[in-house]
């Protein structure tokens, strides 16, 4: 997959508006009402956020084995968007591999959950 091209420059702001947390997965299904396979993650970003619902499309790479307790990086000030039956309250990020997988973004070390990304 090609890589796309930059985007127009923006300011500090508009970065800093995104609010980009810590949180670690504390339960993973698939969610079967989907048309592309994914699973429904609930994640914990700790105090003031708790757990939030997210749906992903990460079952190429991740089982559910291997996403339990797992940290990962996610906008959590989206508002809310019905994917199939879940209404998913944060977006996990990740990044595509040469066959277009999603590789989730996490931190190399175990942080606090609900730390800000910065």
């Amino acid at each position: 997959m090609p890589n796309p091209p930059a985007k127009p420059v923006t300011n500090y702001n508009n970065f800093i508006a995104l609010d980009l947390r810590v949180g670690t997965i504390d339960s993973c299904e698939p969610l079967k009402s989907a048309r592309k396979p994914a699973y429904v993650l609930v994640i914990d970003f700790g105090e003031p956020l708790g757990k939030l619902q997210s749906s992903a499309q990460i079952t190429d790479l991740y089982s559910v084995d291997e996403l339990l307790g797992r940290q990962v990086i996610a906008v959590v000030n989206f508002p809310a968007k019905r994917i199939a039956s879940v209404s998913s309250e944060c977006l996990v990020l990740g990044v595509p591999n040469s066959k277009s997988e999603v590789v989730l973004l996490q931190p190399d070390r175990r942080v606090t959950e609900g730390v800000s990304v910065f």
